[in-house]
């Protein structure tokens, strides 16, 4: 023995007994709100009842009424509210005064394997596991009694009259009944059983099916849990005093009443499984591989697959790629003939880049994901949008919409496989043209060029067009022309001081007829850059259609015209537009021009500006903050000055103010209006704030010049 243990010596053994009578049926009550000098023995305990298997216990206690702390008062007033002047046996109080109180159990704990109760007797320590831990609370049950007896005679007030119609009603009803019943029977026909006894419809409905998850969710809902524990019967107890004889006989179940070791094995453990229970051994854990997404292939797993197989999975996820891309993802030292033999199964040649075939992603027997469309007639569509790529960088999805006529998602998807959007030219392909590829392998391309041309017979005939239709491309394609930003600016000077002289004549001849008085801009020469509303790039299509770019010369009269008609008919429509605006409403109206038709030539802002100023309007010179983000086109601002009508004085007014500050008051300028005006009514002033102005925060800016 280690000399550490003489110093804490053993001074005493005992035996431990683990009892087992009442191991199922000890339950510990704790009385939370009750200070543990006041306990409940010596009250009166009018009734207990118990869920055995909610572990759910009611107790009724006694009230010492004539406690001189009790509040006599108090206790008939809460029994009048409870049960009224009216007596019957369901009355909670029978003596006209809350004269007992209620007490219900909620669990301490649910889990008890823990916690036991322990008698020590005779050098003996006997224990015995607990079935559960209740806290008695206080119950209130009675004044929601209150409050339903407050409703019920609410309503029964509320619907006397008509509750003692109704009684008459059924009263005469019984009546006719009996009296049209009292007659001799005869054999009935059945006409009359019809008349005595009509048959009305009856309308009998199947719940559908409820799935295994909607009956998970309904099994824990807190209204079925609620309904199951009302289904449980209470279980109704007889209560004994902590001195009654009964209590006396029952607390000797609390010994252990054998005291052979083979009965209590429990404690009998040797030291190995005693120190197991202390220190159980570690779960092995179970490793499990994780599981990728179904459409994610990891290339380790890819090139376990047989070539053909790869290259279609990759074409299949990729939809387009480049030949070189293709054999840098396939693994080292591939044969590219054999990855070219393979690649022709599964995909077709379009602008030098492989597109995988439309019946390797809408195979048959299927359909389509968004519209529910056979996957013949999906193949057939996506066939036309590649065909039109095989001649063509970009292709308007309106265009092919019109003539392919399947739903817009549909279609949608087609391009965003193989193109991306871009302004003012439709849907361009996603890669540059692969001219070396072709250069390289000019049998393929040939073959490919057959294949396009026995696809474009099978369109034209479903279709019904004619490939003149989308102007002729026996050329081969072209490269697509890369135009660097510094480029785009010289072609835009060039083009500006080539069309100045003729546009400058014509302007100067406009301004000496025109009756017109239009405020001239200085405008300089940085600002002769071309809009973003046509493009100087020669990308072979204009509007989406090939050749449309052509000559529009110097600027004639019926490109200047067309102009000024959309700058009155936008101005008219918005009243107040900043020049950013204006140009992105001009190229909405570019791109949504029918096809073929001439666009407008190429526009310098300070050509826009001059069409906007000769259109009977005029730039509003608002002074922004120093501080603000407004792009130099976004303060520019140009406003309708004269329409003709009445109203043109107020939006006058309302000008002349935004000259002088960015942002405005309305009581400013209502008072502004009186001053210029005289009395404006109210609806004028909404008006006008609605036609010109935008409001943020108590202010009123005009239309544009909010800067989010």
């Amino acid at each position: 023995m280690a000399s550490g243990d003489d110093d804490d010596p053993i001074i005493e053994e005992i035996d431990v007994y683990l009892a087992k009578s009442l191991s199922d049926k000890l339950y510990l009550f704790q009385y939370p709100l009750r200070p543990s000098t006041m306990t409940y023995d010596d009250v009166n305990h009018l009734s207990a009842k118990i869920k055995p298997k909610q572990q759910r216990v009611e107790l009724e206690m006694a009230i010492d009424a004539m406690s001189p702390n009790y509040c006599r008062s108090k206790g008939e007033q809460i029994a009048l509210n409870v049960d009224g002047t009216a007596y019957d046996e369901t009355n909670t109080f029978s003596s006209k005064m809350m004269d007992k109180q209620s007490f219900t159990s909620i669990q301490a704990t649910t889990n008890t394997c823990r916690y036991a109760a322990a008698v020590f007797r005779k050098g003996e320590l006997h224990i015995t596991p607990l079935t559960g831990i209740l806290q008695m609370r206080p119950s209130f049950s009675y004044l929601d009694k209150a409050d339903t007896k407050t409703r019920e005679r609410e309503a029964a007030n509320e619907g006397g009259d008509s509750s003692q119609d109704e009684a008459e009603e059924d009263v005469k009803a019984i009546t006719v009944n009996t009296h049209t019943h009292k007659h001799d029977y005869t054999e009935p026909s059945s006409s009359k059983i019809m008349n005595e006894f009509p048959i009305s419809a009856l309308q009998v409905r199947f719940s559908r099916p409820e799935s295994e998850q909607a009956r998970q969710r309904r099994l824990q809902s807190y209204e079925f849990l609620q309904k199951k524990q009302a289904e449980e019967p209470w279980v109704h107890l007889h209560y004994h005093g902590v001195k009654d004889g009964r209590s006396e006989h029952e607390r000797q179940y609390l010994l252990c009443q054998s005291m052979d070791a083979a009965e209590n094995s429990e404690l009998v453990k040797t030291p190995k499984e005693y120190l197991t229970m202390l220190m159980p051994p570690l779960a092995e854990e179970k490793l499990v591989k994780p599981v990728g997404p179904s459409n994610v292939l990891s290339m380790a797993q890819l090139r376990t697959l047989p070539l053909g197989e790869q290259v279609k999975t990759l074409l299949k996820n990729v939809k387009v790629m480049p030949f070189a891309n293709l054999m840098g993802l396939l693994a080292s030292g591939t044969d590219s003939t054999a990855a070219l033999r393979c690649i022709q199964q599964v995909a077709l040649l379009v602008q030098g880049n492989w597109v995988v075939k439309s019946d390797v992603l809408y195979p048959k027997n299927t359909c389509s994901p968004h519209s529910g469309v056979p996957a013949e007639v999906l193949c057939r569509g996506r066939d036309f949008v590649m065909w039109r790529f095989t001649r063509e960088r970009s292709v308007m999805r309106k265009e092919v919409t019109a003539i392919i006529k399947l739903p817009p998602e549909d279609v949608k998807e087609f391009l965003e496989h193989v193109a991306v959007p871009r302004v003012n030219r439709g849907w361009e392909f996603l890669l540059p043209t692969d001219a070396e590829f072709i250069k390289k392998h000019p049998d393929i391309g040939h073959r490919q060029q057959m294949l396009w041309l026995g696809i474009q017979s099978k369109l034209e005939k479903v279709f019904n067009f004619s490939k003149e239709d989308f102007g002729p491309k026996d050329s081969p394609q072209p490269e697509p022309v890369h135009v660097s930003g510094e480029q785009r600016l010289k072609a835009a000077h060039e083009r500006a001081e080539g069309n100045k002289s003729s546009l400058q004549r014509q302007l100067d001849g406009r301004r000496a007829g025109g009756a017109v008085d239009v405020k001239r801009e200085h405008v300089s020469d940085r600002e002769d850059e071309p809009m973003d509303a046509s493009s100087s790039v020669p990308n072979g299509s204009s509007n989406g259609h090939p050749g449309a770019a052509a000559d529009h010369g110097n600027g004639g009269s019926a490109s200047s015209q067309e102009l000024q008609d959309f700058v009155m008919k936008t101005f008219r429509k918005h009243f107040v537009l900043t020049l950013s605006e204006f140009k992105r409403l001009l190229s909405l109206h570019v791109a949504s021009m029918p096809v073929g038709r001439s666009v407008f030539p190429p526009i310098s802002d300070h050509m826009l500006q001059d069409a906007i100023l000769l259109c009977h309007c005029k730039q509003i010179m608002v002074p922004f903050p120093a501080q603000t983000t407004a792009a130099p086109d976004e303060q520019k601002v140009f406003a309708l000055w004269d329409t003709g009508a009445e109203f043109d004085k107020h939006r006058r007014v309302l000008y002349d103010m935004f000259n002088k500050n960015y942002r405005i008051r309305r009581n400013a300028l209502q008072v502004k209006l009186s001053q210029e005006l005289g009395d404006v009514p109210k609806t004028d002033v909404n008006r006008l704030l609605q036609e010109c102005c935008i409001s943020h925060a108590g202010m009123w800016y005009l239309n544009g010049t909010l800067q989010s």
